[in-house]
């Protein structure tokens, strides 16, 4: 009798530590600060194309230029302090939809970091491409495992899939101004055929069944391929393509604007992330392939969207309310 009175009682659990105790620097770095910052390494690049057009600022932008990959250079660290605690963490933050979108914005930034670095040494620009590289296919690899590993309802299309398997589209964007125009090229074809399968798929998806309120920013995502397979077409001179992606692009930044209230309909989050990269891309674009005065109109534009977006995102990982809203993994 005594013995199944004991059975019965409720498990003791330590009591609450008070104060709370603090858990290491960068142990929860969540990964979902990475797609601002991937929209203000755009954002910089279209200024610096935006001046480049219009002959005049050049020091601001290389400054901006400068800021921008400092802060990605800064929050890489940090994310590999984490992941040097724990490397295993890396699979946690996989396992869920704001961490893989996190971590896939984390290694394109790599790319745009050494676009940026191609305006100022081309050596230096080339290993930064081929470490992200590295890293982008890598993170790939590890992000299959992770859908592989997840329930099947986790394992569906989202437009975040464009960042993981299209992301090296940033890398062509970055090569082509090194010369290596047949690595390019073969990246185009191969981002742009997986591209289509996801937009089609994502199109059918939207005609099946609506999107939860807040993962609905998320189709902003759409824009990016078609614009940077714009720009990269734009530069390897095949202007067919890239003024067919540029309409392209521009049907798809119409149906967002036009869809704009039910996209934010849950209100600011940080997945709010992902409205920035799109636009500064989607600039760029036009702005290499001739579209000059659209192109800085949208600059503009996206300078005061990309900024506002990112401080607000950016000021909530040091209070830990980022790290806790996007359920990021701890070390």
């Amino acid at each position: 009798m005594t013995t199944a009175l004991k059975d019965k009682r409720p498990k003791s659990f330590p009591p609450p530590e008070f104060p709370p105790k603090r858990l290491p620097l960068f142990a929860r770095m969540p990964p979902a600060v990475f797609p601002s910052v991937l929209g203000l390494l755009g954002l910089v690049l279209a200024l610096k194309r935006a001046t480049l057009e219009a002959g005049t600022g050049a020091g601001l932008a290389d400054l901006a230029m400068g800021l921008a990959a400092g802060l990605w250079f800064f929050s890489a660290v940090a994310y590999a302090i984490k992941l040097a605690r724990r490397p295993t963490v890396v699979m946690e933050d996989l396992s869920i939809l704001p961490g893989r979108a996190g971590l896939a914005a984390a290694s394109v930034g790599g790319f745009a970091v050494s676009a940026i670095l191609g305006f100022f040494s081309q050596a230096i620009a080339s290993v930064v491409l081929i470490l992200a590289f590295a890293l982008h296919t890598g993170l790939v690899l590890l992000t299959v495992r992770a859908l592989l590993a997840a329930p099947p309802e986790a394992r569906d299309v989202t437009p975040a899939w464009h960042l993981s398997f299209v992301g090296f589209i940033v890398g062509a964007l970055a090569a082509t101004p090194l010369g290596w125009a047949t690595a390019a090229t073969a990246i185009l074809w191969g981002t742009l055929a997986v591209a289509v399968a996801i937009w089609l798929y994502s199109l059918w998806q939207l005609t099946r069944r609506i999107p939860p309120a807040p993962l609905r920013p998320l189709l902003a995502i759409h824009l990016a391929p078609a614009s940077l397979f714009a720009s990269v077409g734009g530069l390897l001179g095949q202007t067919d393509l890239a003024q067919v992606m540029v309409i392209l692009g521009l049907l798809i930044l119409t149906a967002l604007v036009l869809a704009g209230r039910w996209i934010t309909e849950s209100g600011f989050s940080p997945l709010w992330g992902a409205f920035t990269f799109p636009l500064a891309a989607y600039a760029s674009a036009l702005l290499i392939n001739g579209w000059v005065v659209a192109g800085g109109i949208l600059t503009a534009i996206a300078l005061g969207v990309n900024l506002a977006i990112a401080w607000k995102v950016i000021a909530m990982w040091p209070k830990g309310s980022l790290a806790a809203k996007t359920n990021a993994a701890t070390a």
